[in-house]
């Protein structure tokens, strides 16, 4: 039997704790639920709770690995770092910060990877990084994924993590929503697919600019969608939201997402939409 929060005395275990990555040994606990998982078990099952289905956020490695073809993944535009160009306080040191923990890649990483077989030019975004905010790295580094696409005709796949614009860089940051944007139309008149993933959260500038107007929108279950935060939002004096308002369940009613996926069911499922529309791409190559 799975151990139980409700039958361990305060103190017992040592390895209870609020999230899951922050637990070390045999046992952790769910952060929405509240059970004990082993786990052994809780990473088999893809970082998703077995009792309650929450799907726990994952760092953009463990997103790779869960979902590509294992090896295929290379990463690219490494070259490329966060600048403090506006002198923001204290945006230099957590930059810095950040660098010594060996967390190089920014907000999201870029490279060329396969999924059963099909080749596909694939950006994950990391919310660990900063609230997985875009910056102009994050926004350059969506544009190369996109372009790539185009260049070496093959479809783009973007996990989108985000709590928006990163304000640390001001107009510069906000100038990626439009570049983005740009850079899916140039797909559009190409021909090239790109499919979006919104993972828990996806939010404001992000959602508003490369993540929204995709040709294929998946989404995680729960997963938090929208623009502005539902505390704003209540400020709106709209009345009172429904429970689920900007989860994924709500927005998916509402017709802005094509399909919400289980994380194991999620390969799966883009080998099959890459597959169906990119076989165009591979003929003309």
């Amino acid at each position: 039997m799975r151990p139980d929060l409700r039958n361990v005395r305060r103190g017992t275990l040592s390895v209870l704790a609020t999230k899951p990555a922050a637990t070390e040994g045999a046992f952790l606990q769910c952060s929405n639920c509240k059970k004990i998982l082993f786990t052994a078990e809780f990473e088999e099952n893809l970082r998703v709770c077995p009792y309650c289905g929450h799907h726990h956020r994952l760092t953009a490695r463990q997103r790779i690995d869960f979902t590509v073809d294992p090896g295929s993944f290379t990463e690219l535009d490494t070259e490329i770092s966060s600048l403090d160009t506006l002198g923001f306080e204290g945006y230099q040191a957590k930059l810095d910060s950040l660098r010594s923990q060996g967390q190089n890649g920014d907000s999201m990483i870029s490279g060329t990877a396969s999924i059963e077989g099909n080749p596909i030019s694939i950006a994950v975004a990391d919310f660990a990084y900063i609230g997985g905010s875009m910056g102009s790295v994050a926004g350059e580094k969506v544009t190369r994924t996109i372009e790539r696409g185009i260049e070496q005709k093959m479809p783009a796949v973007i996990f989108c993590a985000s709590g928006g614009a990163r304000m640390q860089e001001g107009l510069l940051s906000l100038m990626q929503m439009a570049k983005t944007t740009a850079a899916v139309a140039q797909a559009n008149t190409a021909g090239v697919p790109y499919i979006a993933v919104f993972t828990d959260p996806t939010m404001a500038g992000v959602l508003a600019s490369y993540a929204s107007i995709a040709d294929v929108i998946l989404a995680e279950p729960k997963a938090l969608v929208g623009f502005a935060g539902l505390r704003v939002s209540k400020q709106a004096g709209v009345g009172k939201v429904p429970d689920d308002f900007q989860q994924a369940e709500f927005v998916f009613k509402h017709g802005m997402l094509d399909r919400i996926v289980n994380r194991k069911e999620m390969r799966a499922t883009l080998g099959d939409l890459v597959r169906i529309l990119g076989s165009h791409l591979r003929e003309a190559n």
